[in-house]
């Protein structure tokens, strides 16, 4: 399999030598793998057939599991994914190959827990490389998603369960549009959005954990500028309230919800990684300093959910505006 797609604001090449693999990362980009060759790509993630490890005879030990040499990195089993990962990169495009080595141990995971599975190889040969790259941009992950709704465009951050996804797809229903479900990055002005299916019960595709189902994302928006920030909660009232909220608090809510988020518990170690033996990119994202700019120039709110459903966040904000 050969094909590109455009996520975290950078052009990501493929070629995946496993058949059983290519039908795994065609899912993962939920209908936007474009099946052509990216000759202007920013990345390039190569899967290999061969079963052999990586060469590093004389490399320097990195951390357990892990060598550098040259700018170049080696890690074995990343993310427990059971692909061990080469990485080479320039300070014009970074170049990801990985071979498929599992340990017995993993590979038995890889096929009892088979949606565990997926969400791991996803983010380590997808996901977690396009934010690693994105970093070096200035660009620092984020849990949140930037929905263009029409009369605003709101970035929309809270904890995983509180109902966000739920809430993106009544957005979407009504003709708004967003960067992604879960995942994005942003650099205090624009958030650019990770390709990755939207996970909602009661949808058709493959079944996630939490009683989730995956769907496409329609009309996908690559990046947008939110124009106010949203911070969600569950509260206890019959119907859904938004309020004003202060700029300090919003910037700790976008970040703590970052730090909490499951998609990205394996991604700190990996970053980390890449960054020590490779020079490259900050050591920490910035992602205080990235949610405070957002927060600090932008009017920002609290969305407390009802336990009714009840209208969409423009709705909302279209009531608010009226009685104002």
């Amino acid at each position: 399999m050969i094909g590109s797609i455009d996520t975290a604001g950078e052009r990501v090449a493929l070629d995946c030598s496993l058949p059983w693999l290519a039908e795994l990362i065609a899912e993962g980009a939920a209908g936007e793998l474009d099946q052509s060759i990216a000759h202007d790509s920013s990345i390039a993630i190569v899967v290999e057939t061969g079963r052999a490890a990586f060469e590093t005879s004389g490399w320097e030990p990195l951390t357990r599991g892990a060598w550098t040499q040259d700018q170049a990195v080696v890690v074995e089993n990343v993310c427990t994914s059971g692909f061990d990962l080469l990485l080479r990169c320039t300070s014009e495009r970074a170049e990801f190959t990985f071979r498929w080595r599992p340990p017995s141990r993993d590979r038995a995971l890889a096929r009892i827990l088979r949606s565990r599975f997926h969400l791991l190889a996803r983010a380590a040969l997808m996901q977690y490389p396009a934010l690693w790259w994105a970093g070096t941009r200035g660009r620092v992950p984020l849990h949140a998603s930037a929905c263009a709704t029409g009369q605003s465009t709101p970035l929309l951050t809270s904890p995983s369960g509180i109902g966000r996804s739920t809430l993106l797809l009544a957005e979407l229903s009504a003709g708004g549009r967003t960067t992604g479900d879960n995942l994005a990055v942003g650099d205090g002005t624009t958030v650019w959005g990770l390709v990755e299916p939207l996970r909602v019960e009661g949808a058709e595709g493959r079944r996630m954990p939490h009683g989730r189902q995956e769907a496409s994302m329609p009309d996908r928006a690559r990046e947008l500028v939110p124009d106010r920030i949203v911070v969600m909660r569950r509260g206890n009232a019959e119907v859904s309230t938004l309020a004003p909220l202060g700029s300090e608090l919003a910037a700790r809510a976008l970040v703590t919800s970052t730090y909490m988020a499951g998609e990205l518990r394996r991604y700190w170690v990996f970053a980390a990684t890449l960054a020590a033996g490779s020079g490259m990119g900050p050591a920490h994202p910035a992602i205080a300093g990235v949610a405070s700019a957002f927060a600090t120039k932008r009017p920002c709110f609290t969305l407390t959910l009802g336990r009714r459903p009840g209208a969409c966040v423009s709705d909302l904000f279209s009531a608010m505006e009226a009685a104002a």
